[in-house]
């Protein structure tokens, strides 16, 4: 039987490739931060509500602090005290902040912004309560020394208000500071000729007890607490601020570096801060400086009649100590009812520039904007030697408010955006400490050299504005446009 003959067949050997195909991956889940989430949610009912209540802090604050320079007269006159003596007062009330600014900024950096906050106004009511029932002068330093330690805190509802809006969305403590200095003025003309400064005193107290009970409704910072890892506390504040806004929430996880180390002064010193904050603490004390030195020189303008074409015949001298040869004379006059309404006018000027000042911080930036007003604020306080008539006078005060008043605000807003959140409330809490010298040497400059020497206290303040101007124009960061930074 024949075999049946095969096709020869070539076998080629091929090498195996190591070709295999990887094992498919899961899919990442997406992340977003709260800068994310603040930016996604957007502004809305929630930042209306958070922006009149925590504002309503600068309200509560002008009162307790502009309350000095209504009540002098009145104290003055009670105690028969000297020029000093009623400089003295305010000194240690800006004391009293210097002190506890930097004390709240490192609690509220470690604790939270909102418990430091609430604490602040529990003591600075308790304190103002106190306050009015003083039997003597020297009690009466005491307890507005402490009532300016409480005041301190209150710096961080604008770190709240800053830290929780959207970028873009300016905040204007000036706005409410303007409506507590106004309420003041006005509370004064009614009460103190009626009832006395005494009820003057607890009246002011009343919107720093109404917004404890207010607290309740405002959220810790989501930034404070997921920096310390608190991460559900962030997210649960961010979904009651969309659900209020009606708004969504990002997709995916909320994920932040958790910081080990936090509110370290060494910090604001560090080498990336150095030159910003030392030019940022000489701003503070100079702004400080000139616009409390507004404040009471206008009360001491009204009251000692300084200006030679707003003399009024109503001065009236009294001798202080009962002792042969060491009786000193002791000014004492009351405020009339036309010394209040220039007392109004000139601080409705504290908000006749803030559409102007919140345009030029967002075009020209914050650096330019804020070395222009000071420059100007310079120039008037120069101005304010011309022999003029009352309605001269108010002019000039009105003008001068304005500009310190947006200094004031370009300030604020400038350091609460420049340090990053590790370091923002430490930043603020000790700008605004430094800056209460400014406050504690002008009631010497505006109360006691004034009455010696009107132009030699003018040149001064008007020569500390401009290098605050200088300073304000050489700061290295810009911070307009730019991101809060979460990290130093």
């Amino acid at each position: 039987m024949a075999t049946k003959q095969r096709e020869p067949v070539t076998i080629i050997s091929l090498q195996r490739l190591s070709l295999e195909t990887p094992e498919p991956q899961p899919k990442e889940s997406k992340t977003f931060t709260v800068e994310d989430a603040v930016e996604t949610i957007g502004f809305g009912r929630f930042h209306i509500a958070l922006f009149l209540i925590m504002g309503s802090t600068g309200v509560a604050e002008a009162m307790e602090i502009m309350l000095i320079a209504v009540v002098s007269p009145v104290i003055r006159c009670e105690w028969q005290l000297e020029n000093w003596q009623v400089a003295l007062v305010t000194t240690m009330v800006f004391f009293g902040y210097m002190v506890f600014s930097i004390l709240f900024g490192l609690l509220a950096d470690r604790y939270g912004r909102w418990k430091i906050l609430l604490i602040s106004f529990l003591w600075g009511a308790y304190f103002s309560l106190l306050t009015s029932f003083s039997p003597s002068y020297i009690w009466f330093v005491f307890l507005r020394t402490m009532v300016g330690c409480g005041v301190s805190g209150h710096a961080q509802g604008l770190i709240l208000e800053t830290v929780l809006k959207p970028m873009g969305r300016p905040v204007s403590p000036q706005v409410f500071w303007l409506a507590g200095s106004l309420l003041i003025i006005g509370l004064a003309s009614v009460v103190i000729p009626t009832i006395g400064w005494r009820w003057l005193i607890r009246i002011a107290s009343i919107p720093g007890i109404i917004l404890i009970l207010a607290f309740k409704f405002i959220p810790e910072s989501a930034r404070f607490n997921v920096s310390t890892g608190n991460t559900q506390a962030a997210l649960a504040t961010l979904e009651h601020i969309a659900k209020m806004n009606r708004s969504v929430m990002p997709e995916g996880k909320l994920v932040e570096p958790i910081l080990e180390k936090r509110g370290r002064f060494a910090d604001l010193l560090d080498a990336k801060y150095l030159r910003t904050t030392l030019q940022i603490w000489v701003i503070w004390l100079g702004i400080s400086f000139a616009y409390y030195g507004v404040i009471l020189a206008s009360a001491e303008l009204l009251e000692r009649d300084l200006v030679c074409g707003s003399r009024s015949e109503s001065a009236v001298a009294v001798t202080v100590g009962d002792t042969e040869g060491s009786q000193s004379p002791c000014h004492c006059r009351m405020f009339a009812p036309s010394d209040y309404q220039t007392m109004i006018i000139s601080t409705v000027g504290e908000i006749a520039l803030n559409p102007f000042n919140i345009l030029g911080i967002n075009f020209l930036g914050r650096r330019l904007s804020l070395s222009i007003t000071m420059g100007c604020t310079a120039l008037f306080f120069l101005l304010l030697n011309i022999c003029t008539s009352s309605a001269g006078l108010t002019g000039f005060l009105f003008v001068l408010r304005a500009l310190v008043a947006a200094n004031f605000n370009t300030i604020y807003i400038y350091t609460a955006e420049v340090y990053p959140t590790t370091m923002r409330a430490l930043g603020m809490g000790t700008s605004g400490s430094l800056c209460r010298i400014g406050a504690m040497v002008a009631p010497f400059i505006s109360q006691v050299l004034m009455s010696a020497s009107f132009l030699g206290a003018l040149c001064l303040f008007s020569s500390v504005c401009i290098i605050c101007a200088i300073s304000a124009s050489t700061l290295p960061i810009e911070t307009k446009g730019r991101a809060l930074q979460q990290i130093k």
